[in-house]
């Protein structure tokens, strides 16, 4: 009797021991799981997107093999202007911003994202006008002196001196080697931006947005149709893309990280470079 009632306390000791010990585990493995959590969201950025640095690059490497990529964004300042300095930052790579004067005083919002594109050194700042037409297009071309006016007044407003211009709601363009007109009844108001001096720059390529105005498309579609651009001589000017979109397509998640990805094939390609619109071939030509 007495060997076994040792024998069931010794089994009743290493049961107690060994629940104990269990509970120890599970009580440790909790705590190492919260940790790892709050490692791993610390770890996360909540910024977008989240990308590497890439080094600048050099203005004096051989373009020989290389194709060049203007990136321009339209509207701004707006919603998503700030994220679109986001991913131009952490992708070191320089874009044109084509203005609206009248957006740089609707809000407090937007006079600071006017303020954040003048300091950013890979941002040049271009003229799209000071109403943007009021979206009233067809009504807006119709009276030549009054588009001149509008973008003079979005120049000295923003004090745009250069006189690079982008027409709202028309892919038109003035250059001396370049005259383009998308919709004819527009011909007249862009022959008399070109007489006043401004050099009007439409694009090669848009990345247009869904109704719910977010980015329309992958950037797997985006990047097929840059390819194909390239191989069937479609640029206006040969090994020259400007590529268009909008700050205000850029205020969802998917669509950041869309446009991000875009820009990283294309860099991770080594087949491009990228420019300031300001160096597109003869855009500094003295207008006939």
């Amino acid at each position: 009797m007495k060997k076994l009632f040792a024998e069931k306390s010794r089994n009743t000791t290493f049961l107690g021991m060994f629940a104990l010990m269990s509970a120890t585990s599970i009580l440790f493995n909790s705590c190492n799981q919260k940790k790892d959590e709050k490692d791993s969201e610390k770890m996360i950025s909540k910024d977008h997107p989240v990308a590497k640095t890439v080094p600048l690059l050099d203005d004096n490497e051989d373009l020989t093999d290389k194709r060049v990529i203007y990136l321009t964004f339209d509207d701004g300042p707006n919603r998503g202007t700030e994220n679109l300095l986001k991913i131009l930052r952490k992708r070191n790579v320089c874009a044109t911003a084509f203005l609206v004067g009248k957006h740089s005083y609707d809000s407090n919002r937007q006079k600071d994202d006017l303020d954040l594109l003048r300091q950013d050194p890979l941002i040049e700042l271009a003229n799209h006008s000071f109403t943007h037409a009021h979206n009233k297009y067809s009504n807006f071309y119709q009276n030549p002196d009054a588009v001149v006016h509008d973008f003079d007044r979005a120049k000295d407003s923003l004090k745009l001196y250069d006189k690079i211009a982008r027409t709202p709601g028309r892919n038109i363009w003035r250059l001396n080697n370049i005259n383009v007109t998308d919709i004819k009844s527009s011909t007249l108001a862009a022959n008399s931006l070109k007489k006043a001096g401004y050099k009007v720059i439409g694009w090669d390529l848009e990345w247009k947005p869904t109704n719910k105005m977010v980015l329309k498309g992958s950037h797997e579609a985006m990047l097929k149709k840059v390819d194909s651009i390239f191989f069937n001589d479609l640029e206006k000017t040969s090994r020259h893309l400007v590529f268009l979109t909008h700050d205000q397509y850029l205020a969802d998640t998917d669509s950041i990280n869309e446009l991000d990805l875009f820009i990283e094939k294309l860099q991770k390609s080594n087949r491009f470079v990228f420019r300031k619109i300001s160096s597109y071939p003869k855009i500094n030509d003295v207008l006939n």
